[in-house]
C-alpha cells in the first residue's frame, strides 16, 4: 500500500482556477458588423508568416517520407509510382483545409447572432489566453477540448479570432463533407477531413500522418482535435484515442522541434443542444445523418434558451517536460532515413505507448477537473436517485447539502454568491423545464408522450429518454466523486473492515468500471488514497490502523455515493445475467446490443427491473469492453462476423462480485 503521502498534496480543492469574462457581453453592446470586419492580426509562430493551403500541400506530397511509402506501394501493388502519387494527391485533395479569412469573418458575423440567441453567457478565463497567447509563440501548440456538442469546434474557433488568436486547424470526421455548402464552408474556416478509420490503408495513413505533422512542423497553425474521438452522447469522459496523439508527438520525438504544447480545454454547457437526441441514440433510434437540410430545421432551436457556457483553457502541458527520464528519443534517431523502414507507419515501442497513454489520461483528466458544474447538475443527480418524484422542500435541502460536500471534494462549481439556495434550484428548474417540473409542493421529471393511450414498451421508452437526459448532467459531475463512491461501494460490499480486504474490493470495481469511467492504468493506489482522503476529510469515515470503518454521521455521505454508481452496477449484473441465461452459442457483434436491450426491456415489463439506464446501449458496450478485458467474453473472428464466446461459470463470478455475494479475493477472476 502507497503512504498517505503519495496523495496528501492532491487535494482537489487546493487547485486555483482563473476567472471568467462573457464574451458576449461585448458583442450585445456593438455592432456585430464591425466586430467580423476588424482587424484581425493574430501573434505568429516564431514570427513565421504562415503559408499558403496550396503551399502546404504540395510540400506534403513531396515530402521524403510520403515519397517513400509511395514507392513501397507501387512495388507491392503493381501499379505505377505516378498512379499511385496520383492516388495520394486525391486523397490530401479531400483530406484539406483551405482556411480563408473571408470565410471566417462570415462566421463569425453568423455565429455571433446564434450565440446571442442561445446562450446568456459564454465566459472564457482571460488568463488562459493571455498563456495560450505566449505558447502559440514559442511552440507548435496542440488545441484538446472536450466533446459534448457540435458546438464545440465553433466556439473554439470564435473564441480565438475574437482574442486575436491564430485559428486552429480542425480534425473533422467525413460525415460533415456530406453536408452540402456546410461541408465546404467548414473547410474554408479551417477544418480537414478524415476518414473514421483507416483500416490497412498505408497510403492514407502515410498522407494523413504526413499532413498533420507538416502543419505542426511548420507552426503553420494551431491544431485541434478531440481526444475523445467522438461526441459523448452521455456528457461523460470517454476513453481517449491515442492515433492523432502518437501523430503530433512524433515530431518532438524524433527531435524536429523542440517542444510541443498540449493546451486542454474544458467545454461545459449549462443545457446541452443535443440532449434529447443523445438520449434517443442510446435507445437504439438511429442518429440523424448530417445534412444541409437537417441543419436549416434546426433553427429552431435559437428559440431557446440554454443558458450560460463555461470554456476553460488549461496551462499548456510541455510535451518535452513530461518526456524528461520518461523517452529516451534516440532511439528515434536510429531508424534508417533511407531506403531502409525509417517512413514506414511503425508501431511505437511499449515504451512510447505507455508514456502517449499516460498524457492521454492526464489531459482527459485536466479536463475534467475545469469542467464548470452548474446547480442543475446537482439537483439531477438528486432527482435520479428518487425517479418518482419527490417534495421540492426535501430537494432544496438536500442541493444545499450536496453543493458543499461537492465543493469539499473539489468541483469546480458555479453557484451565484448571496443568492438562496430555493432561488437559485427554481431557477435550476425554471431552465430546465422541459426535463423537470413541479406540481404542487412535488418535482418529478417530465416524461413526454402521445396525446392517447401508449403502449407498455411505448411507456417504458419515454420514460427511459427523460431519465438518460437528466443522467447527461448528472454524468458531468461523476469524475468528483468517482472514487469516493467506488470506496463506498467497496466498503459496502467487502463485507471486512480490513484496509486490505476493501482495497482489493476497490480495485476490482476499479478495473470493472475501467471502460465506464476515466481511471488512469495503473493508478490504482493512487486513487485508493485519493478516495480515503477525501471519505476522511468529509468526515465519512475513519482509519484506524488496518482498518476503514464508517463513522457514525457517515452514513448520509457513504448511501449517497454508493446510490450515484448503482445504475452502472445493475446494468453490468444485467448484461452479466443476459449472457449466462440467454447468450446462444454464436452471438456476434451485432445481435449483442438489441438482443441485452430486448432483455432488459422484458425484465422492466415483468417487474423485475427498475433501473432505466440500463437500457443505454454505451452502458451494454461498456460491459462487454469490461468482460473482454477480463477474459469473461472472448472475442472471436470469422471470415464472415465477429463472434463471443461466454465463460459462464466467470460471468456468474464477476456477477456474483458486483453484488458483493462472494469476496472478491475468492473470485474466480484471480485464477483466470
Amino acid at each position: 500500500m502507497a503512504s498517505k503521502a503519495l496523495y496528501s498534496h492532491r487535494d482537489p480543492v487546493l487547485k486555483k482556477r482563473d476567472d471568467f469574462e462573457d464574451i458576449l457581453e461585448e458583442r450585445r453592446n456593438s455592432s456585430d458588423l464591425r466586430y467580423a470586419f476588424k482587424c484581425y492580426t493574430p501573434v505568429l509562430y516564431r514570427g513565421l508568416t504562415p503559408c499558403k493551403a496550396a503551399t502546404l500541400k504540395s510540400m506534403v506530397l513531396q515530402s521524403e517520407q510520403l515519397l517513400h511509402v509511395i514507392n513501397q506501394v507501387s512495388a507491392e501493388s503493381g501499379e505505377s509510382t505516378d498512379v499511385v502519387k496520383d492516388e495520394a494527391a486525391a486523397i490530401l485533395e479531400e483530406m484539406a483545409h483551405r482556411l480563408q479569412l473571408r470565410t471566417i469573418r462570415f462566421f463569425a458575423y453568423t455565429l455571433s447572432k446564434a450565440f446571442k440567441a442561445l446562450y446568456r453567457s459564454v465566459c472564457v478565463n482571460e488568463e488562459g489566453i493571455q498563456r495560450l497567447q505566449q505558447a502559440m509563440q514559442e511552440h507548435p501548440v496542440v488545441l484538446l477540448p472536450s466533446h459534448r456538442s457540435y458546438m464545440d469546434f465553433l466556439m473554439m474557433s470564435y473564441i480565438l479570432y475574437t482574442y486575436d488568436l491564430s485559428l486552429p486547424v480542425i480534425a473533422a470526421g467525413m460525415d460533415f463533407l456530406g453536408m452540402k455548402f456546410v461541408g465546404e464552408m467548414l473547410r474554408m474556416s479551417g477544418a480537414f477531413f478524415i476518414r473514421r478509420s483507416f483500416g490497412g490503408d498505408q497510403l492514407y495513413w502515410a498522407v494523413f500522418s504526413e499532413y498533420v505533422k507538416t502543419m505542426l512542423r511548420k507552426g503553420y497553425a494551431p491544431i485541434e482535435f478531440f481526444l475523445e474521438g467522438t461526441r459523448s452522447r452521455t456528457c461523460k469522459s470517454l476513453t481517449p484515442k491515442l492515433g492523432l496523439l502518437n501523430i503530433v508527438m512524433e515530431p518532438f520525438f524524433k527531435g524536429e522541434v523542440f517542444d510541443v504544447n498540449l493546451v486542454p480545454v474544458s467545454m461545459s454547457y449549462e443545457r446541452v443542444l443535443e440532449e434529447s437526441l443523445y438520449a434517443r441514440e442510446l435507445l437504439g433510434v438511429p442518429k440523424p445523418k448530417e445534412s444541409t437540410s437537417g441543419l436549416l430545421k434546426a433553427r429552431k432551436i435559437l428559440s431557446e434558451d440554454y443558458g450560460s457556457m463555461h470554456v476553460y483553457f488549461s496551462p499548456p502541458v510541455s510535451v518535452r517536460s513530461l518526456a524528461q527520464g520518461r523517452i529516451n528519443r534516440s532511439q528515434f534517431n536510429l531508424t534508417p532515413r533511407c531506403g531502409g523502414s525509417g517512413h514506414v507507419a511503425q508501431k511505437p515501442s511499449e515504451e512510447t505507448q505507455a508514456f502517449v497513454n499516460d498524457v492521454a489520461y492526464r489531459i482527459v483528466r485536466l479536463q475534467q477537473e475545469n469542467m464548470v458544474v452548474k446547480p442543475w447538475v446537482l439537483v439531477a443527480t438528486l432527482l435520479l436517485q428518487s425517479v418518482e418524484g419527490m417534495e421540492l422542500t426535501e430537494l432544496m435541502e438536500q442541493t444545499s447539502w450536496l453543493r458543499d460536500l461537492a465543493r469539499m471534494f473539489g468541483a469546480f462549481l458555479d453557484w451565484p454568491d448571496h443568492t438562496p439556495c430555493s432561488m437559485v434550484v427554481s431557477s435550476s428548474i425554471s431552465l430546465h423545464r422541459n426535463l423537470a417540473c413541479v406540481s404542487g409542493s412535488r418535482i418529478s421529471l417530465v416524461v413526454e408522450g402521445p396525446q392517447g393511450p401508449e403502449t407498455p414498451e411505448e411507456a417504458l421508452f419515454n420514460r427511459a429518454v427523460s431519465v438518460l437526459s437528466c443522467a447527461s448532467y448528472r454524468n458531468q459531475v461523476l469524475h468528483v466523486f468517482l472514487r469516493p463512491a467506488l470506496l463506498a461501494m467497496a466498503l459496502s460490499n467487502a463485507n471486512s473492515s480490513r484496509k486490505e480486504d476493501i482495497y482489493s474490493c476497490f480495485d476490482f470495481l476499479r478495473n470493472v468500471f475501467s471502460d465506464e469511467f476515466i481511471l488512469s492504468p495503473g493508478a490504482s493506489v493512487q486513487d485508493f488514497d485519493e478516495a480515503c482522503h477525501l471519505l476522511v476529510k468529509c468526515g465519512a469515515v475513519e482509519l484506524l490502523h488496518q482498518d476503514v470503518v464508517m463513522a457514525e454521521s457517515g452514513r448520509t455521505v457513504l448511501s449517497f455515493l454508493t446510490l450515484l454508481l448503482e445504475p452502472f452496477l445493475q446494468g453490468y449484473q444485467v448484461v452479466c445475467r443476459y449472457l449466462r441465461e440467454e447468450a446462444t452459442e454464436n452471438l456476434t457483434e451485432k445481435q449483442f446490443i438489441p438482443a441485452v436491450r430486448s432483455f432488459a426491456v422484458k425484465l422492466h415489463l415483468s417487474g423485475s427491473l427498475k433501473c432505466y439506464e440500463v437500457l443505454s446501449s454505451d452502458l451494454q458496450k461498456n460491459a462487454l469492453n469490461a468482460l473482454i478485458r477480463l477474459n469473461v467474453v472472448r472475442r472471436v473472428r470469422t471470415n464472415e462476423q465477429v463472434l463471443f464466446k461466454v465463460n459462464k461459470a466467470a460471468v456468474n463470478s464477476v456477477e456474483d462480485t458486483l453484488g458483493g455475494r462472494i469476496p472478491t479475493q475468492k473470485s474466480i477472476l484471480a485464477r483466470l
